[in-house]
């Protein structure tokens, strides 16, 4: 027993560090990380290297804990600020949009697969049923590409995608059941079907409102004496969340978003450890997730589909995605022709497809195998098409928005200190007027606390010289005051904290 559980610590070791190198590697070259997990994991499956593993329940109980995780992630790191402009839109994507590309795509699979003779011919719901497993996008695709990438866009399309693949799951989800309980023998009406639909979203949306909201609260107010434990509870409570929303017949996965939402954008303790605490775990959670995805699929079954899944993954890239995202922003004039265009270009599969092709294996629907390698073999597909263009699409419409000046020092305040910090450069217009630290026109409440100069930093004193290319991190109480001062000094660009969002002027 303990040279079996060394020798599975050993393989799971080996496996997660060629993992993380094989996505520095892609970043390298351009590959979006998340496709070389789904590598490394077929590397060492059946096909390859020989780890036999067939559990399509294990694979989604594996899938559902990741995607708790990484949706609660995105929804901390999104600002309310940011998704408020943009909320109406986002919403439409995710519910109108993934409706749209279930019936476009489904239409199109059961045409290919009626009018064929070398696929299967399904019938409509069952081609509805594939298209409904792929219509949503995928969150941790979209998070960890444009964050990895850290590209600033304009017209607010960052936040705009985060918020869609943060809450398009639920509507996949439930098309997903609705039309395997229609396949099935039980069968479900359409009042059944937009009954089971309007419970899921809204006491999704509800009951992840009250638990992030009871989360912020229990956090302020419990002293643990160990800090180290909050950064625990939080993702107690993001499992938590999950499970009394699903248990009540609402939809977790739009709850933990929501949870996540709420907590990331309320005043609480130890925010700043609790956030990295999760950018790690949840990097972990992706890391597992897509490695037993890949070690599920046999590669050799993907040759059969090649043709049917290149078919239909172009055509859901060029034209279902498209269609559905134009119609849906139909009524809304705040995005370009460009932005529309980029919008239905970035719209990534990934995990999310593949757990949901689970769920059709499991319920024992016909098919569900086929089903499962196509979706597999779609989601490769764009992650190579569309993940690795992500930035070159962006250049090429011309929406890549200049990037902020980079934080050189990387401190923080607490929320409850209403002081605030910036970083600003040392240019020769700064020095036209001396170049002590005592000649610069600072406002009262206004301290110089640290220079970086050639990677070095140091505390400066009144009478510090200072050199062109210098950074300062300066710490105010006067805010206003402070930036008269830039101003009447030359300084154009300046990073700000404590603030809603940084400034680059």
């Amino acid at each position: 027993m303990i040279q079996s559980a060394e020798i599975i610590l050993l393989v799971v070791s080996i496996i997660l560090i060629l993992s993380i190198f094989a996505g520095k590697a892609g970043y390298k070259f351009g590959l979006p990380a998340l496709l070389l997990f789904l590598g490394v994991g077929m590397l060492f499956g059946s096909d390859g290297l020989g780890i036999q593993f067939d559990n399509p329940q294990l694979t989604q109980f594996i899938g559902t804990l990741a995607l708790s995780i990484i949706l609660f992630s995105g929804g901390m790191d999104t600002k309310i600020s940011e998704v408020r402009p943009i909320a109406s839109q986002g919403i439409v994507l995710a519910t109108l949009g993934v409706l749209l590309t279930t019936f476009i795509t489904g239409g199109f699979i059961y045409m290919v697969c009626h009018y064929s003779s070398i696929y299967d011919t399904l019938t409509l719901p069952e081609a509805l049923l594939l298209a409904a497993v792929m219509s949503s996008t995928d969150s941790a695709s979209v998070f960890s590409i444009l964050r990895s990438k850290g590209v600033l866009l304009k017209e607010n399309l960052r936040p705009t995608l985060e918020l869609e693949s943060g809450s398009n799951d639920p509507m996949a989800y439930m098309l997903t059941l609705i039309l395997i309980a229609f396949i099935g023998s039980e069968g479900m009406s359409v009042p059944e079907a937009a009954l089971m639909l309007v419970l899921q979203l809204g006491i999704g949306a509800i009951g992840g409102y009250l638990l992030g909201k009871v989360a912020v609260w229990i956090v302020n107010k419990i002293n643990i004496n160990n800090n180290s434990l909050y950064p625990i509870l939080i993702l107690a409570f993001a499992f938590f969340t999950f499970s009394v929303v699903t248990l009540a017949k609402g939809n977790g996965y739009l709850a933990v978003y929501i949870a996540g939402l709420i907590f990331g954008n309320s005043k609480i303790v130890h925010k700043k450890s609790i956030g990295t605490f999760f950018d790690g775990f949840t990097w972990l959670w992706q890391i597992v997730m897509f490695l037993t995805l890949g070690l599920l699929v046999n590669p050799h079954e993907l040759l059969p589909v090649t043709h049917i899944g290149l078919g239909i993954g172009l055509f859901m890239i060029l034209i279902a995605r498209p269609v559905s995202v134009f119609i849906s922003l139909l009524p809304y004039k705040n995005f370009t022709l460009r932005a529309r265009l980029y919008i239905s270009w970035v719209g990534l599969r990934g995990a999310v497809p593949i757990i949901f092709a689970t769920y059709p294996l499991i319920a024992g629907v016909e098919h569900a195998r086929w089903f499962f390698n196509i979706v597999f073999f779609i989601t490769i597909l764009s992650l190579l098409v569309q993940g690795t263009t992500v930035t070159y699409v962006a250049r090429l419409l011309k929406l890549i928005d200049k990037p902020p000046v980079k934080e050189e020092f990387g401190v923080e305040l607490s929320e409850d200190i209403r002081s605030v910090m910036s970083e600003i450069e040392i240019t020769p217009k700064v020095l036209e007027h001396g170049n002590r630290l005592m000649d610069l026109t600072l406002p009262d409440h206004t301290l110089a606390v640290m220079v970086k100069r050639n990677n070095r930093y140091f505390v400066p004193k009144g009478n510090t010289v200072l050199k062109e290319n210098d950074r300062l991190l300066m710490i105010s109480d006067d805010n206003d005051a402070l930036l008269e001062s830039y101003k009447s000094m030359g300084i154009q660009k300046y990073t700000m904290k404590n603030r809603e969002a940084i400034i680059d002027e």
